[in-house]
């Protein structure tokens, strides 16, 4: 197995929002907001490339929308979806599956394209992987979340014929997120603090096990247990999850990839009297 870091660019998003009910004296400290009060963000994927698979994690933005669209989140930077893959040696041709953490905007709006007045899969090669209630969640979305849940970025994936769902978990066992296998070395945790059942890919490598935290800590600042984004449409149970994981975490010795944080990949975690808190920072191609 190998992996690797695909940022698909930088954008900027609220500061307040992004960091909920933490005052900014605090989280401008963490990560410094510009004089709109914006704060720079990553959309930093994941490739795994495992025998004849080369499963992608998430897709960022992508390029389809109008210039209105994205001089609300202020796209900066070179990077980019296909220019990251092309550094590792890879087209979006090569990709054999695409799984999507969940069907916001930013997570998935690379997934398609529009070539002329056709929005179609970006990764025609690929198997696009979501889970059926999350489908639906995001389909039929409520008022206050179906600005993220774009028409244009979702439903193009179910006409093409190439979407999947991945198998809902049971309850699971008591003190731990709910999980499902996807490959004999991948398995899925499930959360919904941040919105129905949103999937954390957890991935043996070598002797270590990674987890993607998609939106459940989109940045090492988020790792005190109050730091819950306003976006989350059931903050109680955001910080639930994050007690419960976080505890599994450490006693485990897991990594954490972090998808938005603007500086840092990834890191392992310690327990101090103020929490769990990073430990080490690493870079992918470190480990």
């Amino acid at each position: 197995m190998k992996l690797y870091s695909i940022n698909a660019g930088h954008f900027k998003l609220d500061g307040g929002a992004m960091f909920g009910v933490v005052p900014k004296s605090i989280w401008n400290k963490l990560n410094p907001a510009d004089e709109n009060n914006m704060c720079s963000w990553a959309l930093r994927c994941l490739l795994i490339q495992e025998g004849d698979r080369r499963i992608l994690i998430d897709t960022g933005m992508g390029n389809k929308q109008d210039a209105k669209f994205f001089g609300h989140y202020y796209m900066h930077g070179n990077d980019s979806l296909e220019g990251s893959l092309a550094a590792h040696g890879f087209s979006k041709d090569d990709i054999t599956d695409v799984l999507l953490t969940h069907l916001h905007f930013d997570h998935c709006g690379g997934a398609i394209e529009k070539v002329g007045d056709q929005l179609v899969p970006a990764f025609k090669n690929a198997r696009y992987w979501s889970n059926a209630a999350h489908w639906q969640w995001a389909t039929i979305p409520n008022d206050r979340e179906k600005a993220s849940f774009l028409k244009e970025n979702i439903l193009p994936i179910q006409e093409s014929g190439k979407l999947n769902f991945i198998e809902l978990p049971g309850e699971g066992l008591p003190g731990r997120l709910p999980e499902v296998k996807f490959t004999d070395t991948i398995s899925i945790r499930f959360v919904s603090g941040h919105t129905d059942q949103m999937m954390l890919p957890q991935i043996k490598f070598k002797d270590r096990t990674i987890v993607y935290m998609a939106d459940l800590l989109p940045a090492v600042a988020h790792l005190p247990i109050p730091y819950v984004m306003a976006y989350d449409m059931f903050p109680l149970t955001t910080l639930n999850e994050k007690k419960m994981f976080l505890k599994e975490a450490v006693e485990n010795d897991y990594l954490l990839f972090f998808e938005h944080d603007p500086v840092n990949e990834v890191c392992s975690l310690q327990q101090t009297e103020k929490g769990v808190r990073a430990k080490a920072i690493y870079k992918l191609e470190e480990l």
